[in-house]
């Protein structure tokens, strides 16, 4: 039941976008990620298998600019050969033109939603443990050809006799671990007639496995262990483990640590209302307005994560549904210019939003982020202003 025009607009802009979409995904991926991939020593094998994985990653980030593109290929194309005109005078309305836009740019913002909230932390899971067996592999390459690995940064150092398929033949790994609070700088010392690594990126430790009747271990108070079952040694192989970062969370997981980090900030609030109400008792004035007080530093590091998760959800959603005010804004924008020339519509479209709403939106995250501005009116407010635009322009061509 739906109308010859707007199935034929509706297939005009598929096609299109479907283009632009491949070309700008294709681009972007062959220029950018290849090389950083290889700079940072990954081979071409293993960058070829996390493809499959990065490209999911950058749709919500392609989608709009392809989105808005089209719209303006399409509508520009459409007005410079006088249909929207023609239309008109058959007494269709430019609304009519516009639905199987606006109707595209709402599934496309669904469909960011969804790639954000549920694909992207797959994807960076996948992607860790990808980059996770390709150090493992050039780890077993450099025991085999050198019989030593040795990484200065992370204080690793291993030396082996031999290595066998994933079996390392006599190894001594060690390691330093650097000074963090309380704990002191120690070396950690593992000898055992044989043993394998398993590296894990997400809290930066090496597991080694061992399998041998005779092991020493500087764990132990220097003392060797005599077992014949495996014996597994976990340590750290760079100074502080992956911090979680709000972006690899879905939605609901979101939801779930914000309820668990604001029962901390309650806790963390009133054990600050008791230290003061101390320091006031025992006279010490000078604490009220100290950094160090376990309280209040507690409430300030729980504010803080709890604003970025509040920012993380709100950006999340409003950055999704761009694509929608991208294609409420750049249709009517081209059927306005009405020319041929859509490259020149589409920077004139673009350039604004390249120039004022994505720095807008960084901005306003930033101060989300602090605690100066609600998430909810700060991630929003680059979107509303977008469809004040659009409608004033919509007016315009609706009118004229």
């Amino acid at each position: 039941m739906i109308p010859l025009i707007q199935r034929y607009v509706f297939g005009e802009l598929s096609r299109t976008f479907a283009s632009v979409l491949s070309a700008v995904t294709v681009l972007t991926v062959f220029v950018g990620v290849i090389q950083q991939a290889m700079e940072k020593g990954l081979s071409i094998e293993h960058t070829v298998l996390i493809l499959p994985y990065i490209i999911p990653s950058m749709l919500p980030f392609t989608i709009p600019a392809a989105l808005l593109m089209t719209v303006c290929l399409v509508y520009g194309r459409l007005s410079g050969d006088h249909e929207v005109t023609a239309a008109k005078s058959g007494g269709i309305s430019v609304m009519t033109l516009l639905w199987p836009a606006l109707i595209l740019g709402g599934l496309l913002s669904g469909l960011s939603l969804f790639l954000t909230d549920q694909v992207i932390p797959w994807a960076e899971t996948q992607i860790e443990k990808t980059i996770v067996r390709a150090m493992e592999d050039i780890l077993y390459e450099k025991l085999r050809s050198g019989n030593g690995f040795r990484d200065p940064k992370s204080g690793l150092s291993i030396t082996v006799e031999s290595v066998e398929g994933q079996e390392l033949i006599r190894p001594i790994i060690v390691v330093r671990t650097r000074r963090k609070g309380n704990n002191p700088e120690r070396t950690i010392t593992l000898r055992a007639e044989s043993a394998s690594i398993q590296l894990q990126n997400r809290d930066r430790s090496v597991v080694v496995i061992v399998r041998a009747r005779n092991i020493y271990s500087s764990l132990s108070d220097n003392q060797s262990l005599r077992d014949n079952s495996e014996k597994v040694f976990s340590f750290p192989w760079q100074a502080e483990a992956r911090s979680l970062k709000a972006r690899y969370l879905a939605v609901s997981e979101i939801d779930a640590k914000m309820k668990e980090v604001n029962r901390e900030r309650i806790e963390a609030r009133d054990r600050q209302f008791v230290e003061s109400a101390m320091a006031l008792t025992l006279g010490q004035y000078d604490t009220l307005v100290s950094p160090t007080l376990s309280g209040q530093a507690k409430l300030a590091e729980r504010t803080g994560w709890y604003n970025k998760l509040f920012t993380e959800k709100h950006s999340r959603i409003a950055l999704a549904f761009s694509c929608f005010f991208f294609v409420l804004l750049g249709g009517p924008f081209a059927i306005w210019q009405g020319k041929k020339e859509f490259l020149t519509t589409f920077l004139f479209c673009f350039a604004p939003i390249v120039g004022i709403y994505y720095p807008m939106i960084m901005g306003m995250m930033t101060q989300s982020k602090l605690g100066t501005i609600h998430p909810m009116l700060g991630m929003w407010l680059a979107n509303i202003i977008l469809g004040v635009a659009a409608m004033l322009v919509l007016r315009r061509v609706v009118r004229y």
